[in-house]
């Protein structure tokens, strides 16, 4: 079983409880959805039955006539919402779709109308009965389908370029050792806990958001600019976020019509989405496949790294992740050539799914690292090891730190690499053919601008604000847990407030960056602190009360800004207009990046090709670790996560229709209790104190990546067969 504590070791803080754990199981945390307005009205949405085409017309009498219905919201009376920018372009929202515009359809499950009433029984009743007429066009579902759209990222993206070094092409072909596979990963879904909602409350002029928003500023500023009034008259709340992982972070359809709706009744209106309806309403992970080329010499350095892409999006917007930014640096290599596209199809866009580019771009990668290993007769952790750099391939640019042979050895150690038979279908337990499987994990180390408050009391209490954000990562507490260590007093007395937009602006929580960023401004802030109380050193005073005596002062409040080198003092005033700036990883003077190495087993019966995943290891270094309890919970997630991907999700499309067809838990798979069983997670020691002040380099997304090609590595070693379409299942198997 899964060890549930963790002891610090090496450049870690104390594994200090959750400080909002008690309120969470005891129900006292309130989430969006939780908070009371005054008499609010309920509303429900109305989606879209085909995926291309055009409403002809609406039949609302029967749905009129439901006792309680207050209005039906459709293209012809919600009023005016503008457009706000596609994130992708620099905006703050999911698509670039307006909300109810026009009868025109861009994709199934599309807002079409969204019914008010005085209960959500008498509003979803009426959504029912809502009678839509359409005029239908045959629509494009995905890949390979009529009507499918392919175009290189750099036709729609100048800024885009796709890393290339060397002549990768002439050495691939005159290599004698290569490789060449087709890989493809499918359509994920986020499943939160908590579903997507909106409340919207209006008092004079002054608009509240109530929403689980991963980023309060670009919603508070988002929402402002669709309705056409000043930002500082909207104030976006979400204290809680019971999971997010991306489908969050930006301004959805449907926020606008809610806020439109409660102006124009004048009164609160609270939206909570179906589950099904979050399918189209918010963002997804898009399907991706990839041809990936390797060579390398006799004695298993690589020659060529050859790696094209395609990933799906809508008609709408040029949406895309393009990995190879990230994989070009995993290995050393003086030849490689990428190339990414994007194929349109008639779909919502897509977005946001943890550890965006690299889930799917190194799964591709990782996997045909092992057939080359295979080809080469190479034990697969000694040819990353003879492939293992200091610098970028691409740039020259020396890594600030990079641990990923220390992770591998760490691992390899304990979970008994060394007895592996490498033959393929060698190793056996009963009916159950055994594979063992390892593959690289890895997340850029990003930052954004951050800025806070700090309020020092003379008996220690300290109260820190910023509108970054807790979506059950554990940011309430290592945020305390920063300015705890830094003022010297103990954590008890530190409260963190967050997820406000009242309050000083904080970092979207995406990209692993929240504690970096968070935690660099508050040790800032509260080094600020700490010379005003000891007249100059930054360092806390032992006895904080009698500073205060010396100082003459009741309480000291120190506001801070920061910002990353590359960005500059512009990153905190854009961040009060709604502007979001994240860097780090490849960059070109230095790359950052935290590693992982992740070893499964798997066990594949040898009749009915059921597939168990009975124990996984995972070593993992990303520099300062603040709370290696909170840590290890991330870790453990993103290890869970993976096996998921690996081998249970995937979202169902209807060809014909372009429609989601396992849009709910029940039937969209993953991972339950009995497929879960040892799992072993080490933490590297690392230090980097070029990343940021806080030594951070993030770790929310790292688990999860590399997780299904180790599980698919392993998956040939156990049978010698070599599935690279993901997930895999049984039937791929018995094939």
């Amino acid at each position: 079983m899964a060890q549930t504590t963790t002891y610090p070791t090496r450049n870690m803080g104390a594994p200090a409880a959750r400080q909002d754990g008690r309120l969470k199981v005891t129900g006292q945390a309130r989430y969006a959805a939780d908070i009371a307005v005054p008499q609010p009205a309920h509303a429900h949405l109305v989606t879209s039955a085909i995926a291309r085409g055009r409403v002809a017309g609406f039949d609302l009498q029967a749905a009129r006539a439901v006792p309680g219905v207050l209005e039906i919201f459709t293209h012809e009376n919600i009023g005016t919402i503008r457009e706000e920018t596609f994130f992708g372009a620099g905006g703050a929202a999911s698509n670039s779709l307006r909300p109810l515009a026009s009868p025109e359809i861009h994709y199934a499950g599309q807002i079409i109308a969204m019914v008010v009433a005085d209960s959500l029984e008498a509003a979803q009743e009426a959504a029912a009965r809502v009678a839509v007429a359409y005029d239908a066009e045959s629509p494009t579902a995905g890949f390979d389908d009529p009507g499918a759209a392919e175009k290189p990222v750099t036709a729609v993206d100048e800024s885009h370029e796709d890393p290339q070094t060397g002549d990768a092409e002439a050495a691939w072909e005159a290599a004698v050792t290569k490789i060449d596979g087709l890989y493809a990963t499918p359509p994920q879904h986020h499943n939160p806990m908590e579903l997507f909602s909106t409340t919207a409350l209006w008092e004079g002029e002054q608009l509240t958001i109530y929403e689980p928003s991963q980023w309060v500023y670009g919603l508070k500023h988002g929402v402002a600019r669709q309705l056409g009034i000043d930002p500082s008259d909207v104030r976006a709340v979400s204290p809680y976020v019971g999971g997010a992982f991306g489908s969050k972070a930006t301004v959805t359809p449907r926020t606008a019509i809610v806020a439109q709706a409660a102006r124009k009744l004048g009164r609160p209106v609270k939206l909570v989405v179906t589950r099904a309806q979050g399918y189209t309403t918010a963002s997804y992970r898009a399907e991706t496949r990839h041809r990936v080329r390797l060579a390398a010499d006799g004695s298993g350095k690589l020659t060529a790294y050859l790696h094209e892409a395609w990933e799906l999006t809508s008609r709408m917007d040029p949406y895309f992740n393009a990995g190879t930014d990230n994989t070009v640096v995993m290995y050393d290599s003086p030849n490689i050539w990428t190339r990414v596209n994007i194929v349109t199809a008639d779909r919502n866009t897509p977005g946001f799914m943890r550890s965006p580019p690299e889930v799917p771009y190194m799964y591709a990668l990782e996997a045909a690292m092992d057939e080359l290993a295979v080809a080469l007769a190479m034990d697969p952790v000694e040819l990353r090891r003879r492939n293992d750099t200091m610098t970028s391939p691409i740039s020259g640019a020396r890594f600030t730190s990079r641990s990923l042979m220390q992770c591998y050895d760490a691992a390899a150690a304990s979970f008994g690499w060394s007895e592996r038979d490498p033959q393929p279908g060698s190793m056996r337990d009963g009916d159950w053919l055994v594979g063992w499987g390892c593959a690289t994990a890895t997340y850029p180390t990003q930052m954004s601008p951050a800025t806070a408050r700090i309020r020092l009391q003379p008996d220690g209490h300290v109260r820190v604000q910023v509108a970054g954000h807790d979506v059950g990562t554990g940011a309430y507490t290592v945020i305390a847990q920063q300015a705890a260590e830094s003022l010297g007093v103990p954590l008890d007395k530190v409260e963190a407030e967050l997820g406000d937009s009242d309050l000083p602006p904080g970092p979207v929580a995406g990209g692993s960056i929240t504690t970096a960023s968070v935690c660099s401004v508050v040790k800032q802030a509260c080094e600020a602190i700490n010379r005003k109380l000891s007249g100059g050193a930054s360092a806390a005073p032992q006895d904080i009360a009698a500073a205060f005596e010396n100082l003459d002062q009741a309480v000291i409040e120190e506001y801070a800004e920061w910002s990353p080198p590359s960005v500059g003092a512009s990153g905190p005033r854009a961040m009060y207009k709604g502007g979001l700036k994240i860097v780090g990883g490849p960059m070109d003077d230095k790359v950052m990046f935290a590693f992982g190495a992740e070893f499964v087993e798997v066990r594949v019966h040898r009749l009915t090709r059921e597939i168990r995943v009975p124990r996984i290891t995972g070593a993992f270094a990303g520099g300062r670790i603040v709370n290696p309890r909170t840590a290890r919970s991330q870790y453990l997630g993103g290890l869970v996560w993976g096996i998921g991907s690996a081998l249970h999700e995937a979202t169902e499309i209807d060809r014909a229709a372009a429609r989601y067809v396992n849009d709910d838990i029940s039937e969209y798979l993953i991972p339950v209790n009995a497929d879960i069983q040892d799992v072993d997670i080490i933490m590297v020691p690392e230090v980097d104190e070029e990343v940021n002040p806080a030594g951070v380099k993030g770790i929310g997304e790292l688990a999860n990546v590399g997780t299904a090609a180790a599980i698919a590595n392993a998956v040939y070693h156990a049978t010698g067969i070599r599935i690279r379409e993901l997930p895999i299942r049984l039937e791929k198997l018995l094939a």
